[in-house]
């Protein structure tokens, strides 16, 4: 058995390595890990090989196991041949009690009647419980039943020798197969809080030693994640003491327990269902007093078992526990269990442990409120409906709402109203006071939720704005890419054609041998290059003639529109004898053909 673990664990590393090695090229924290893993395969398959199960040794495990298994299948056939023809032979089948070959002690042997035991020689090896029945081994086959005996005393010491040379075997690997059985065992461990942590969306928290708790949007790890509402938990910052007052069935105890379970989850090295950025710390000791522990048994209360559990609280707490008191000082007298409540909480806090409690009384509010650290917090609860919402609100303690839904029960309004005259007046002052709490917060929550969305919709359109920003900046640089072609285009335009021109009146000078044809053939060339150079570097296009005629000939002062440019001019001179005009564009005289031109009004600007 022991032999096969040791197979299984080399296959499952052999498995963890084959995978690893399908993701080559994509580099982890666990690389170090896997890099100090070791498979080895030639020990799995020798004890795969030798052994079948833990009760059964393979007749491939070596080659003396399997002649000699070989052999004892060859006696076994001959044994049983010989009986089956005893058994069917008429002169014994009248001895015998029944025709069957069965073994007792290992050998082959014949039922045979009690009262003919004397017909069959042989020796006896057992008889049946009734005494009606001897088994028998007959004479004829008791040398081969020595010879079975004697190879089944082979067969257990060759096994002996085989489990003994593979036991030894894996000895000599034994350091590297622990090495990489530990290292499995933390890679496993490593891929089960991972997948934990996806299965709960989950987080990285902000660790800290200083007892400071800020979890949003916690969950608790066990409640359906469709169910559960996120809360916010802070403790240990600007207050070491939380105080949560609310009805029943608000969540309260909900909320200790997801504040206690992960505080240990993080201690343990898990991921947390929170929102990103939250903050715990690590303690040396969680110490909590939830639930009903009354005990029939040993006698005790409810009461009785709560100061039981604080009692070895308080003998254990530092400043560095954390302490979750579930419904403080219930159970008694409500006036002397408020003061000892608080005197709990005070002592408590003097061993600067960080204090999460819960309760119902007012004492522990008003206490909350006036004293520096403590922190009051409340369960909300919607009286409209009549159910909690199950947020935590810090800050602010609860009320107990029992007026408001009493009323909404239907209890008549004049017995409401009485009772309201029987609550003391400081009780009613201090539930006005948080009454008066609780409107202005909520209406600070409608605000903080209006700038919210604001602030979301300038986030939009700040993004937006960037988007196109960005898609312009885009545009403009393709525009600037496309002009500098254009540009590269023009100079390799006008490089060509005055090449070409350099060329044309070298071959002139070359071919011409009258110096008059030579000079007039070298201004003709020089003319008609510069007109194919200036066209070349020109990089406005010309427009299409649109068939505009001008309404009469120009004379000088007309404002007219130079068209490929776009650009208004005055007239100096009308056209000359080769349809050119002098204008004046700015302070720019130049000629321009008269077919370019269009007369924009009859008036005439005067000239300087």
């Amino acid at each position: 058995g022991d032999l096969l673990n040791i197979a299984s664990v080399l296959q499952s590393l052999r498995i963890l390595m084959d995978w690893r090695s399908h993701c080559a090229g994509i580099n982890t924290v666990l690389d170090e890990r896997f890099s100090m893993m070791t498979a080895n395969k030639y020990l799995e398959d020798k004890i795969r090989t030798a052994i079948i199960s833990p009760e059964e040794m393979s007749d491939n495990a070596s080659p003396a196991l399997y002649d000699i298994r070989r052999k004892l299948r060859g006696l076994a056939t001959k044994v049983r041949d010989q009986l089956d023809k005893m058994i069917k032979s008429k002169t014994t089948q009248k001895y015998l009690q029944d025709q069957v070959v069965t073994m007792r002690d290992g050998r082959f042997v014949v039922p045979v009647k009690a009262e003919c035991r004397g017909e069959v020689q042989g020796l006896v090896h057992d008889t049946s419980s009734s005494g009606a029945t001897v088994f028998i081994e007959p004479m004829a086959v008791v040398e081969v039943n020595n010879d079975i005996k004697v190879l089944q005393s082979k067969e257990k010491d060759e096994i002996e020798r085989i489990l003994s040379e593979l036991s030894a075997e894996a000895g000599s690997f034994s350091e590297s197969i622990q090495d990489s059985y530990v290292i499995a065992v933390e890679l496993n461990l490593i891929f089960a809080k991972a997948k934990l942590a996806y299965k709960m969306k989950a987080s990285v928290p902000e660790l800290n030693d200083r007892g400071e708790i800020d979890l949003m949007k916690a969950r608790h790890p066990l409640l359906a994640a469709d169910q559960v509402v996120p809360v916010d938990i802070r403790l240990g910052s600007d207050f070491d003491t939380l105080v949560i007052t609310g009805p029943n069935t608000g969540g309260k105890t909900v909320i200790l327990k997801t504040l206690g379970l992960l505080t240990l989850m993080a201690m343990c090295g898990l991921m947390l269902p929170v929102a990103d950025h939250s903050k715990i710390s690590v303690f040396r000791s969680v110490l909590a007093d939830i639930g009903d522990e009354q005990s029939i048994e040993q006698s005790l209360s409810t009461f009785s078992s709560h100061i039981k559990n604080i009692i070895d609280i308080m003998e254990t707490a530092d400043e560095q526990s954390l302490i979750l008191l579930d419904e403080l000082g219930a159970g008694t007298d409500p006036v002397e269990g408020a003061a000892l409540a608080m005197a709990i909480l005070e002592d408590l806090r003097s061993k600067k442990s960080r204090l999460a409690a819960t309760t119902h009384y007012a004492e522990l509010k008003a206490y909350a409120l006036e004293t520096h650290g403590v922190e009051n917090g409340s369960c909300e609860f919607d009286v409209a409906t009549l159910r909690p919402t199950y947020k935590l609100l810090i800050g602010i303690p609860g009320r107990s709402n029992a007026f408001a839904i009493s009323e909404r029960l239907g209890i008549r309004t004049e017995v409401v109203e009485k009772a309201k005259l029987l609550v003391s007046t400081e009780n009613a002052r201090f539930e006005n006071v948080v009454e008066s709490l609780e409107q202005s917060r909520k209406g600070l929550e409608s605000e903080r939720e209006q700038t919210e969305r604001l602030k979301r919709a300038a986030e939009e359109i700040r993004l937006e704005a960037e988007k196109k920003s960005e898609l312009l900046k885009r545009e403009y640089e393709k525009e600037i890419e496309k002009a500098k072609d254009a540009a590269r285009t023009i100079i390799d335009k006008t490089k060509m054609e005055t090449n070409r021109l350099l060329s044309e009146l070298e071959e002139i000078k070359k071919q011409a041998s009258d110096p008059g044809e030579n000079l007039r053939r070298a201004k003709a060339a020089i003319k008609s290059g510069l007109h194919a150079v200036e066209n070349a570097a020109d990089p406005v296009y010309r427009k299409e003639v649109d068939g505009y005629v001008l309404p009469r000939p120009l004379k000088a002062g007309d404002t007219v529109l130079i068209r490929d440019i776009d650009k208004k001019a005055s007239v100096i001179t009308p056209p000359d004898s080769k349809g050119e005009v002098l204008v004046l564009a700015g302070i720019v005289k130049t000629k321009v053909p008269v077919e370019n031109l269009k007369l924009l009004t009859n008036e005439t600007v005067p000239l300087l």
